[in-house]
């Protein structure tokens, strides 16, 4: 989850990198001793000490980092798109009215030059609605700092009016519908093994993995007598192969993650009883080919399950009524067994539960498109496909917000409306997300949506006195165009007509 602050030298250990931010592709390159890693990248997984050997303006990313965390160019919201064609038609048509009105009063009612120009220009200051972006402007900085008072950091102003707009939430179910923290509460041992040995020999390979992660700082806690054993080579998790590995030092190579990832062909053998445990559960195996950074082709001995918990978010249920009541379809997409976080997800309340996919069976590009529309659930979700199920949602032109706290998260929080992030959570979700919640309490949302749909409603009403005041203002040129009479008000009196019947009560 950490990212690469300047361009290094990896010279002790081994990481699994994405550079999606720096080139745009989204597959984890291993970095060995003497490979480089580039700044503004981020570790997926793994350790390394590296040498730096570029910082600041020589580094690689010095310029990219920067756009990678930005907008996209020209990108604008709605409501500036509006104000900005509202100028432009305003700007349009005042033209041919100013230019009238000057004809008409200098040749027609032959008035002085100062007069006619006078009047033209009273006309024309009443016909350009000017305040109308300073208010937008203060009215998002107001609720920014209201929301930072709530602990919500915004990166992107424009978020404030998209999250008033969106109409599909995905969230992940570690961190969001539950709390971060996880734990084991039981394990199961195959086939007549020994319980104590098992539970040793699993001690020993948690002892030689990184505590990188939620599940592996969970199995580290619980699983902690081991035999002593040493491993000769260690592979941490991956979200795309969903396992870790290990090399022991009897030479043997065991694997612990996804049963439906490490027990592939296996897997249906011992369905049914993954079934019945409605939580996460992980299989601990025995892996007879050799172990690499790729997923797995050679059988295993599956040894063990191993049954984690996440408690449910207190508030999580009264967060997810809110997004029902307000018209707000929620997804949950998670690299968990579908079933398990369909369980999940109906105990926190969320509508549509039941209805739940595994991602691993989602091909095509029709397959998301599909699916989408079918189910609420996505199990077994790896980053690509949590990027390409986003995609399927804004081709059927929905307005799409996405909360995550992982590097797995990363590439779809880049490709969301409106992206959230936890705190707690990697760095690298952090940089990329246009709103972030400081105390990583998703039940913030509710408060945050409230606040976007507040400030663009009070937006939109008082914008609609400034069309109002331009409409008088054109009628009144029109009119007198029409009548033969000179323009009637000074460009001071329009100025102060605005001021204390538009400015200052729109303002306030």
């Amino acid at each position: 989850g950490d990212q690469i602050c300047a361009d290094a030298v990896v010279r002790v250990g081994q990481v699994q990198v994405n550079e999606s931010l720096i080139t745009g592709e989204s597959d984890e390159i291993e970095k060995r001793e003497g490979d480089s890693l580039l700044s503004g990248s981020f570790v997926v997984s793994g350790k390394a000490c590296a040498r730096l050997e570029k910082v600041g303006k020589d580094s690689y990313i010095s310029k990219l980092t920067l756009q990678a965390t930005k907008s996209k160019k020209g990108e604008q919201s709605e409501m500036i798109r509006s104000l900005n064609y509202l100028i432009m038609v305003m700007g349009i048509i005042i033209i041919p009215i100013g230019i009238a009105l000057f004809v008409q009063s200098f040749i027609y009612n032959e008035g002085t030059f100062h007069d006619s120009i006078t009047g033209m220009v009273a006309a024309i200051i009443g016909m350009i609605p000017e305040g109308l972006y300073l208010l937008t402007s203060v009215a998002l900085a107001v609720s920014s700092v209201r929301l930072a008072q709530k602990k919500v950091l915004i990166h992107d102003m424009k978020c404030i009016e998209t999250l008033a707009r969106v109409n599909v939430l995905c969230v992940d179910k570690t961190g969001t519908i539950t709390e971060p923290g996880m734990h084991v509460y039981d394990f199961s041992v195959l086939d007549g093994a020994d319980q104590l040995e098992i539970s040793q020999l699993l001690a020993d390979f948690v002892a030689a993995q990184e505590k990188d992660n939620a599940t592996m700082e969970a199995l580290k806690a619980h699983f902690s007598n081991g035999s002593g054993m040493r491993a000769r080579e260690v592979y941490s998790f991956s979200s795309e192969t969903k396992y870790s590995g290990a090399v022991m030092n009897d030479g043997k190579s065991y694997v612990i993650g996804a049963p439906e990832f490490v027990l592939r062909g296996q897997f249906a053998q011992y369905q049914e009883q993954i079934a019945t445990y409605s939580s996460k559960v992980l299989v601990f195996a025995q892996y007879e080919g050799t172990l690499d950074r790729k997923p797995l082709t050679e059988p295993v001995l599956p040894l063990c399950f191993v049954m984690l918990a996440n408690p449910i978010r207190k508030g999580a249920k009264e967060t997810f009524t809110y997004f029902a009541e307000n018209d707000v379809d929620i997804k949950v997409i998670s690299g968990d067994n579908p079933l398990t976080v369909s369980v999940i997800a109906a105990e926190a309340g969320i509508v549509g539960a039941e209805r739940f996919v595994d991602a691993s069976t989602l091909k095509e590009k029709e397959d998301y498109y599909r699916a989408v529309e079918e189910y609420t659930v996505f199990g077994r979700v790896t980053p690509s496909q949590k990027r390409m199920l986003v995609q399927a949602l804004k081709e059927h032109k929905k307005t799409v917000a996405m909360t995550g706290d992982g590097v797995n998260d990363v590439l779809a929080l880049k490709d969301v409306d409106c992206s959230v992030a936890m705190a707690s959570g990697s760095e690298a979700a952090s940089n990329v997300a246009q709103l972030v919640l400081l105390d990583s309490d998703f039940s913030r949302m509710p408060s945050v949506v409230a606040e976007g749909r507040r400030v663009v409603n009070n937006i939109e009403r008082t914008a609609a006195l400034y069309i109002v005041k331009n409409i008088f203002s054109m009628l009144l040129a029109i009119f007198s165009v029409i009548l033969m009479l000179d323009y009637p008000l000074e460009p001071s009196q329009v100025s102060l007509i605005s001021m204390f019947t538009i400015g200052i009560p729109s303002f306030v």
